[in-house]
């Protein structure tokens, strides 16, 4: 079965940051970040289990194309995203979400 994928408001917020960001340096490039984002939750969507564990239950989903990394768990009954998180950055930033 399939679980719906949520995101929490801190990654939601990561992500239009994200994208404006992306959009701000090159134009269209945003969109292209935003497809990718796309595409990696529609496949952890379809495989959440195929993602390594990285931190208690949390999985790391890499975003092909962008420095980006998406940290996930499922949780009662839904696939929840904790943070879309850019690698470089301190990663306590997302861990301190669980």
């Amino acid at each position: 079965m399939r679980l719906p994928v949520v995101l929490r408001r801190e990654a939601l917020f990561e992500f239009d940051q994200a994208a404006d960001w992306y959009e701000k340096k090159r134009m269209g490039l945003g969109i292209t970040f935003t497809r990718a984002i796309d595409q990696t939750i529609c496949h952890l969507h379809d495989n959440p289990n195929s993602y390594a564990m990285v931190f208690h239950d949390v999985r790391e989903a890499l975003v092909k194309g962008f420095p980006y990394c998406i940290y996930f768990r499922e949780e009662m009954n839904q696939i929840l995203v904790l943070s879309i998180f850019h690698t470089a950055r301190d990663p306590y930033g997302w861990q301190k979400r669980v």
